[in-house]
């Protein structure tokens, strides 16, 4: 592969491991007529074997030289090309099915992910390589180092599967990172569903703004130290103690205690 000249306004870092490549296409297992998109294909290193295997192909990314690029070495009948920003793209409009890859830019990656997560009922499933920390939030286990906003929230929609790491060496130019290859496959029906969504969302925010401060001061304006008590979680405890079912109890309690409060 030809190297391109990488852009660090759009934290560029092209993957040219064959290997590396080969191990992603064989996770992904790419079947003709499947619904995929990729983000942030660059010049095509994986939309290459991926399209080989899939025959069709969507590819969002926000480097015209490199979309031009994609669009003069792939036929547009196998390759769609979207020029824009993948904050910005609206996953749902894709429609069901949809099976997401990509070696995603690393800067961006967690808003990034939380837009995919708004759109996880339209999505089969999504494969990605990221910064091994960020790979490690999200599959971290409560009460660990790792484990955060990110865990929780994308363990109430997702099962978080690591496949492997990779070292910079694979990269051009190197970063100074490690990464690593995810799976991502939404649940049929949240485990432990909330009865408002938004509320845990808010929820969850509140408590890990203020991580180092117990469960009872960090979430004083939703629950009393009463109220916590109430639905057995400890009101000295820290957010990262709590596991995705028990912020789902917290949520439904502050929904219940505002409903009471407006009746």
């Amino acid at each position: 592969m030809s190297l391109h000249r990488a852009r660090r306004r759009f934290s560029q870092n092209f993957l040219v491991d064959r290997n590396v490549i080969d191990r992603i296409v064989r996770a992904v297992d790419p079947k003709p007529g499947e619904h995929l998109l990729e983000i942030g294909p660059g010049f095509g290193a994986l939309t290459a074997p991926l399209l080989e295997r899939a025959l069709n192909l969507h590819a969002v990314e926000i480097d015209r030289d490199a979309v031009r690029a994609l669009q003069e070495r792939f036929p547009a009948d196998r390759l769609q090309v979207h020029c824009g920003d993948a904050l910005k793209l609206d996953f749902a409009s894709f429609g069901t099915g949809l099976r997401i890859v990509g070696n995603l830019p690393y800067h961006v990656s967690t808003p990034l992910l939380f837009r995919i997560d708004t759109a996880s009922r339209c999505v089969r499933d999504c494969h990605f390589m990221l910064q091994k920390e960020v790979v490690d939030r999200m599959a971290a286990a409560p009460d660990t180092h790792d484990y955060g906003r990110l865990s929780v929230m994308l363990q109430y929609r997702w099962q978080i599967e690591p496949l492997f790491e990779v070292g910079p060496g694979s990269f051009r130019p190197q970063p100074k990172v490690w990464s690593t290859v995810v799976r991502m496959l939404p649940y049929a029906e949240p485990p432990h569903r909330a009865k408002d969504e938004a509320m845990f969302a808010r929820v969850v925010t509140a408590a890990f703004g203020k991580r180092r401060k117990t469960l009872r001061n960090a979430l004083r304006e939703y629950l009393s130290e009463a109220d916590l008590a109430r639905i057995g979680i400890d009101p000295q405890l820290r957010a990262e103690t709590l596991g995705v079912e028990q912020f789902a109890r917290v949520a439904d309690a502050c929904l219940t205690r505002l409903s009471v409060s407006s009746g």
